[in-house]
């Protein structure tokens, strides 16, 4: 992997995404970094910096050469709502950003920062929470050098799909936030992008948890 002031290269999977569109800004914006590899379902604005990959989640190419970057963001996420079924949020949860770790793993990607979730456990009776800890456990298997899992509460910010859980308790919790624990207040994306970011460049060797008490803006 580069190191020192060497210009990186980063994959983000999920930059169409509340999350993904931060980090993709920041990515584009640092100078560390001089290639953002953007595999997606939709166009992105261009950029110099920027290969926009169109892709299928469903069909990822396994020998493409833009696989061969040193760190991988991953903000790819979903609800049951949205994915229709149990079975449709695993996928994109958890399958998805798997395979995009063994693939970027494969072609010599040193680091994974993953935006996860508080409560994230393998072992959770709560099927959100369960899937994230399956995700998490599974990226441990890979061999990443480097292994961040972020995990947010309830995420801030403006979003392209409506959420009407999400919106009443990001009601709820801006009312109640100044006497709440801060493990509890609302998790701004633009916060959970740097942190992402940062994970991804300075690639601190083992494995890292931020929870989301370090997340509050």
């Amino acid at each position: 992997m580069d190191t020192g002031d060497t210009p990186r290269s980063v994959l983000l999977a999920g930059a169409t995404g509340l999350v993904g569109r931060h980090v993709l800004a920041l990515l584009l914006a640092d100078p560390r970094v001089a290639r953002v590899v953007a595999p997606s379902r939709r166009p992105l604005p261009p950029h110099p910096k920027l290969e926009d990959v169109r892709v299928d989640y469903d069909a990822l190419p396994q020998d493409a050469p833009w696989w061969a970057v040193d760190a991988v963001v991953c903000t790819l996420g979903t609800t049951i709502r949205i994915a229709g079924s149990r079975e449709a949020f695993h996928r994109v949860d958890h399958d998805y950003p798997l395979q995009v770790g063994a693939l970027a793993r494969r072609h010599g990607a040193q680091v994974y920062a993953l935006n996860s979730a508080m409560g994230a456990d393998a072992g959770s009776r709560v099927f959100y929470s369960r899937v994230k800890g399956e995700l998490e456990r599974d990226l441990g298997g890979l061999g990443f050098p480097s292994l961040t899992f972020v995990r947010p509460g309830l995420i801030g910010g403006e979003r392209d799909d409506y959420r009407t859980g999400e919106q009443l308790a990001t009601v709820v919790l801006r009312a109640l936030g100044p006497v709440l624990p801060r493990a509890w207040r609302i998790n701004p994306a633009s916060r959970i992008a740097a942190v992402l970011v940062e994970a991804a460049l300075q690639a601190r060797p083992g494995r890292h948890i931020v929870g989301s008490a370090e997340l509050v803006g």
